[in-house]
């Protein structure tokens, strides 16, 4: 009897192989069909993942070393490593700045020539910002060229509650422009003159001396600041990767290029919204065209400064300027914010002066930022604060903000005629686009007006 178990078993057991076999056979050619058509005989690419290409220390070196370049440098084992590191481990980084690049290497280009520096020094703002104008360090340096605010009213940039020069790209770039030639002049080594751009010329002087006089980059590097020991490598590396790609298998799909633009000045102070409005332009476009208007809003003190305009819209505006230049004076008729009582003073007047605010028991900035009639982002930026949190007893500071009283718009008819009553934010060609078929020459001869001139509680006929 257990004889005949025994057989019965491995005759299961046979049967099961038997079975089990073919399907091993059809899992391999489920596997191995989609790679190779044998048809066709061509092997289909795998999507699945990037293909990051092996190079070697000599393969850089000798792209390197044949690099048509106003800056030299050679190849040591620093730069090698970060090489690397955006070509391998930080591919995302590399690829961002390639996406950014055109949109502000022909304006570097331009600005370096006029200076007479190498070219290549365009690079270094891709260390200092990731081509971000906008961009905010964790000390306040702000912009393409991470200017702090006190060097940055040294070159000549505006720096106050609505104007920071320092996001304007080619004023930021002029700036820098200068500082580094001042730099090189005084240190007469671009590397060395990167270095004091870095950590100022104070660490370098000192990073001289305590190498015995030595005047060379790579002679001073054990003595310089950390920080800046990795910031003159990581700009050889991005100088390098940047005119090699091709070699690393990055390809830009979808570059970033600038809208064509032209300056403006229309000296006096206005919003961005009453100008979109005036326009039919987009008020995204003439944020992004001038980064430096921080609440969109040019103040009086600003009037004179040059803003830039879609170069779609420079004939309409130039055509229309009249008008458009009288209208710029009212506020948007689509953003009038009603008065805050924390923003008058104790004359019930707007308060114009900033004020320190100490941060009590169970605050949040949501609740500081509504009892001021402000947001929580301008408390933000103010502060330097990266984070919502706060402590009891932090001075917080606030900034002076001029609130607009909000009026309904009214329109009435008095013995036969219609008539209308100027509002805050009114024009004559606002108050046209407000009634079809009216238009401002109308408004003129009705009204017998000689000029565009027009103030809020005027009474206009209107038909």
């Amino acid at each position: 009897m257990k004889t005949m178990k025994k057989t019965r078993d491995i005759t299961k057991v046979f049967g099961l192989i038997l079975f089990i076999l073919p399907l091993f056979s059809v899992f391999g050619q489920s596997i191995e069909k989609p790679l190779v058509d044998p048809e066709a005989d061509v092997i289909h690419a795998n999507y699945q993942y990037e293909y990051v290409p092996d190079f070697t220390y000599e393969e850089v070196k000798q792209r390197i070393d044949a690099m048509d370049s106003e800056m030299a440098f050679e190849l040591n084992d620093r730069i090698f490593s970060f090489i690397q590191y955006f070509a391998v481990r930080n591919r995302d980084y590399t690829k961002m700045v390639m996406g950014r690049k055109d949109l502000f290497f022909p304006m570097f280009d331009s600005i370096m020539a006029q200076h007479e520096m190498p070219l290549e020094i365009k690079y270094l703002s891709i260390i200092e910002s990731g081509l971000d104008p906008q961009i905010r360090s964790r000390v306040g340096a702000m912009g393409l060229w991470q200017f702090m605010p006190a060097t940055g009213r040294m070159y000549g940039m505006t720096y106050n509650q609505d104007i920071d020069d320092r996001m304007e790209p080619a004023k930021a770039t002029e700036s820098a422009a200068k500082y580094l030639k001042s730099l090189y002049r005084m240190f007469g080594d671009w590397e060395v003159a990167m270095a004091a751009y870095n950590c100022g010329p104070g660490n370098v002087r000192k990073a001289i001396r305590r190498s015995g006089g030595k005047t060379t980059f790579w002679e001073i590097y054990n003595y310089l600041p950390r920080e800046t020991r990795g910031y003159v490598p990581q700009f050889q590396a991005m100088l390098y990767l940047l005119n090699h790609l091709e070699y690393h298998n990055f390809h830009l799909e979808e570059p970033s290029y600038s809208m064509a633009s032209t300056e403006v000045r229309l000296n006096r102070a206005f919003n961005l919204e009453k100008l979109a409005e005036l326009t039919d332009l987009c008020v995204a476009d003439l944020e992004v065209l001038n980064p430096s208007i921080k609440n969109r809003r040019v103040p009086e003190q600003n009037k004179s400064m040059a803003i830039r305009i879609p170069k779609t819209r420079a004939a309409y505006l130039n055509q229309n300027l009249a008008w458009i230049s009288d209208s710029l004076n009212n506020q948007p008729t689509n953003l009038i914010a009603s008065a805050s009582l924390q923003n008058l003073d104790s004359n019930g007047s707007p308060r114009t002066e900033p004020v320190t605010y100490s941060v009590r028991s169970g605050d949040v900035l949501g609740s500081i930022a509504q009892r001021h009639g402000v947001t929580v982002s301008e408390l933000k930026y103010w502060n330097n604060l990266s984070s919502n949190l706060i402590r009891v007893g932090q001075k917080l500071y606030i900034e002076a903000t001029i609130p607009q009283n909000q009026t309904i718009a009214q329109t009435s008819t008095t013995n036969g005629k219609k008539t209308y009553v100027v509002q805050p934010g009114d024009s004559l060609w606002v108050i046209s686009r407000k009634h079809a078929g009216l238009s401002v020459e109308d408004l003129k001869r009705l009204n017998n007006l000689r000029s565009n001139s027009i103030k809020p509680g005027q009474t206009l006929v209107i038909g």
